[in-house]
Order: C-alpha cells, then sequence, then structure tokens
C-alpha cells in the first residue's frame, strides 16, 4: 500500500469521513475548503495522526500548511521526512 492509500484510509476512518471512501478522495484536491472540506479542528488532528501512526512531528506552521496542500503534497512531506531520518 503505498502512503497516499495508507492517508486516505487514515484520513475516512480517524477523521471519520461519513459517506467517504478512500476511493472517492482526490489525493491533489484540498484538503480543506474547496476540496476535501476539513477544518481547523481537523487540521490538529491530522497533525496528531501523522504524529501517531508515522512518526513524524510537524514543529512549523509554514512546513505543516505547505504539507496539508493535499493528500499527495502530505504523502511526499512523510516520505521525504522518513527518507531523511
Amino acid at each position: 500500500m503505498t502512503t497516499v492509500e495508507k492517508l486516505k484510509k487514515i484520513l475516512v476512518e480517524d477523521l471519520n469521513l461519513e459517506g467517504l471512501t478512500p476511493g472517492d478522495i482526490d489525493e491533489n484536491a484540498p484538503l480543506f475548503g474547496e476540496g476535501l472540506g476539513l477544518d481547523s479542528l481537523d487540521a490538529v488532528e491530522l497533525i496528531v495522526i501523522v504524529q501517531k501512526r508515522f512518526g513524524i512531528e510537524i514543529h512549523n506552521l509554514d512546513e505543516g500548511k505547505a504539507a496539508f496542500q493535499s493528500v499527495r503534497a502530505l504523502a511526499s512531506y512523510i516520505e521525504g521526512r522518513l527518507s531523511n531520518g
């Protein structure tokens, strides 16, 4: 399972996105606003989920903003952090 696929599954299950399946999520759509429609509470929860599931802490707001642009951006951020140790 790719990081993108894992993230889609985690988003649906951990954020309780009712009526959505991982396959419904466009990996390039924005996570917030017009895209997936997540809000600021979801953002906080997502930071905790990334830390718990992948062992990666997001310390910097600018870093987080870039990572949370889309599922694809978050997957790339996670993969980059994991490969850099």
